[in-house]
């Protein structure tokens, strides 16, 4: 039976991660990248697609698990009839190659241990050629070659085309087993120690976490959230991916699976914005470096998401050999999303720039060139349809939000101009079309019959990415029709109190099915209340979403509040960037209303 989405915690070394289990079983890991073909891919299949349990011998899931302090350090505590075992998992920063350590602790009494490692490349299709070398077990194919050690070492052995290692720890012993990736034409990486390597990996979450600067009533909350988004940044280029795994769905057994282990615009602005105010200036810059990297060249063709350093080419693909997470098909890797036109990521761009100035980061000299070319591309093109920030793969519409942040882009490239008139520039002419789309949105996109923004020009269908248009400036939280929408959104999108992103029961985004509440929409909804003078309710819905979070305070991208199930790719930074961003708000001083 497959684990519940919402039972599996979270290690990672800022260039990839694994999922583990209650079970004590690790069931994802792609090497040596986020989007590198997984190892362990039993999330989408099952045991024989690949994965590595670590667990008292006959045991299920650990009695209890969480996070040692402030890191990425998992402790899994089993108490068994004959004593108490821990294991200890995470990954070290990488110096040359990526490593998995596993440490088993005996607390009291005596505990006999199993570990099953099944290696499988390809995404659990390949099943490599398994050797002993010097005392290691050694998995090899085609490009992969992995390693496997213990210290000290234990009864290891070939079974079911497994590698199995059975030992018993008493009170005070400590047995550590190391799996390390390299490409197998290169020679073995140095071996690391894994005791020293804990030792450091606690030191350098300590000091990190020690910058932050959100001393709330919902710190833990926002720091397991910070530590999160930085396990999902890859450290070679500072790109944020928006999950760590592909195709778990969206509704259980439909088609809504895709792959977010890519880099998306969309979130550039939230991102940044969440990392400023937390405190994470560094994190921020190569954020920022990274977006200007990825969206240089022709401004038409800019795309809505990129590879983990600005690749542009993420072609979309289905392994059918594996039969998805509780069947839920098609498995899918790459993303045809990339090639979409969607007219909000050029707001997006423009507004994570404008952020990076006001925030004092220092000018990169070419910025503003790009930016120039954006502004001269989107004046012609904001009022073409577009597939909108959900990536609807129905026909092209007015989305409103769209519109809403061509506007966005607009606005801070006039107020760049103002605050610095030695910029180039027709800040008269971009004056000229902010208006424009602010009188085209608030004619066509607005329905004064029911006082709520639409979805798109026309249309009767609600969307809740307009929660943000006081959160961009839009209109103010209080004008009556950003009320009015409030008011409509909970009403016609709230499943259970929580919001989804739109309904599905249309042709909008030619899909069948359902999903489930969309949880950054849910965190939108309380920045709105809080916008808007509703700080109570702003705190309930904030504190309702708190408790949603699995044991170890990690999200997903959904939730579906009939089954109490968190669902979609797992953890998610959008979900986590919301968390952030909501619990800075709740503790801004709060506005006169």
């Amino acid at each position: 039976m497959a684990q519940h989405i919402d039972d599996y915690a979270l290690i990672g070394d800022h260039q990839t991660a694994a999922l583990i289990s209650r079970h004590g079983s690790i069931d994802w890991l792609c090497l040596p990248r986020f989007d590198s073909p997984a190892c362990f891919a039993a999330l989408l299949g099952d045991r024989d697609n690949g994965h590595w349990r670590l667990a008292p011998k006959g045991a299920g899931a650990c009695t209890r698990r969480g996070y040692l302090d402030d890191s990425l350090v998992l402790e899994s505590v089993w108490e068994t009839e004959t004593g108490t075992v821990k294991v200890i998992d995470f990954m070290p920063q990488r110096d040359r190659a990526p490593d998995v350590v596993r440490i088993v602790e005996g607390v009291s009494g005596s505990v006999e241990m199993l570990g099953v490692l099944r290696l499988r490349f390809d995404y659990g299709r390949v099943v490599p050629w398994m050797r002993r070398t010097d005392g290691h077990r050694i998995a090899i194919a085609g490009p992969d070659s992995v390693w496997l050690r213990s210290e000290p070492e234990v009864r290891t052995y070939g079974e079911d085309f497994s590698t199995r290692s059975e030992f018993t720890v008493s009170a005070g012993d400590r047995v550590a087993f190391v799996l390390t990736w390299h490409p197998s034409h290169e020679p073995r990486p140095r071996p690391i120690d894994p005791h020293q390597s804990l030792r450091a990996s606690l030191e350098d979450w300590r000091g990190w976490a020690a910058r932050c600067r959100y001393e709330g009533p919902y710190r833990d909350a926002v720091m397991r959230s910070l530590i999160t988004l930085k396990a999902l940044t890859y450290a070679p280029s500072g790109g944020v991916v928006a999950a760590p795994t592909t195709s778990l769905p969206e509704r259980l057994g439909g088609v809504r699976n895709w792959d977010y282990r890519y880099c998306w615009l969309r979130d550039s602005t939230h991102t940044l914005n969440a990392l400023l105010r937390a405190g994470y200036h560094e994190e921020a810059v190569a954020w920022r470096d990274w977006l200007l990297r990825a969206i240089a060249g022709d401004p038409a063709e800019l795309q809505i998401m990129y590879g983990l350093a600005g690749e542009r080419r993420i072609h979309e693909q289905e392994l059918t050999w594996l039969e998805g997470y509780e069947r839920s098909t098609p498995v899918r890797v790459g993303n045809d999303a990339v090639d979409q036109r969607q007219l909000d990521i050029y707001g997006e761009v423009l507004d994570t720039l404008h952020l990076a100035r006001a925030s004092g980061m220092s000018a990169e000299p070419h910025a503003w060139k790009i930016q120039t070319a954006l502004m001269d591309f989107l004046e012609s093109a904001w009022r073409d349809p577009d597939e909108g920030l959900w990536e609807v793969r129905g026909p092209r519409r007015h989305f409103v939000h769209s519109k809403v942040m061509a506007w966005v882009a607009a606005d801070r490239a006039v107020r760049a101009m103002e605050a610095d008139p030695g910029l180039s520039g027709d800040a008269n002419r971009w004056r000229a079309m902010r208006d424009a789309v602010h009188r085209e949105v608030c004619e066509k996109g607005y329905d004064p019959e029911r006082s709520t923004f639409t979805q798109s020009y026309g249309s009767t269908e609600l969307d809740a990415a307009t929660l943000l248009i006081p959160r961009v400036g839009f209109l103010p939280a209080t004008d009556a029709r950003v009320l009015g929408t409030i008011d409509a959104v909970r009403r016609e999108l709230s499943e259970d109190g929580l919001i989804r992103r739109y309904t599905t029961d249309g042709d909008v985004d030619g899909l069948p099915g359902s999903e489930g509440a969309f949880l950054a929409c849910s965190f939108w909804l309380a920045d709105a209340l809080r916008l808007a003078g509703r700080h109570k309710d702003a705190r309930t819905l904030f504190e309702r979403l708190l408790a949603l979070r699995n044991d170890v305070g990690l999200l997903a991208e959904e939730y579906d509040p009939a089954t109490g199930r968190q669902l979609g790719n797992f953890p998610q930074a959008f979900s986590h960037i919301g968390l952030v961003g909501t619990a800075l708000t709740l503790a801004e001083r709060p506005r006169a209303d």
